[in-house]
C-alpha cells in the first residue's frame, strides 16, 4: 500500500507534505505542475504525509474515495508520462 494525493491539492501544491516526508518520496515540477504527486515506489507507507495536508488530500491507497480512485493511477503514471498527467489533471479541473 502507498500514499495518494487527489483532487483537493490541484492549485494549493502545500508543500507541508514533503516536509515530513522521510524518504522525500512526493514531488513536482515547479509551474509546469498543478499538484504533488507520490512515488509509489518510494513510499514506505509510513502515513506521515496525511495528517499534514491542510486541505485533506492525501489518503491511504486503500482509504482513496471511490470519487477519486482515478489519482492512485495517475500518482504513479507522473513519473513515467507527465505530459499525460499535466493533460489529465488539466481536463479534471481546468485552470
Amino acid at each position: 500500500m502507498t500514499y495518494v494525493i487527489t483532487e483537493p491539492c490541484i492549485d494549493v501544491k502545500d508543500r507541508a507534505c514533503v516536509d515530513v516526508c522521510p524518504v522525500d518520496c512526493i514531488h513536482e515540477e515547479g509551474d509546469a505542475d498543478r499538484m504533488l504527486y507520490i512515488d509509489p515506489n518510494e513510499c514506505i507507507d509510513c502515513g506521515a504525509c496525511e495528517p499534514s495536508c491542510p486541505v485533506t488530500a492525501i489518503f491511504a491507497e486503500d482509504d482513496v474515495p471511490d470519487s477519486a480512485k482515478e489519482f492512485t493511477a495517475l500518482n504513479a503514471q507522473w513519473y513515467q508520462d507527465k505530459a499525460a498527467v499535466r493533460a489529465r489533471v488539466n481536463a479534471i479541473k481546468p485552470a
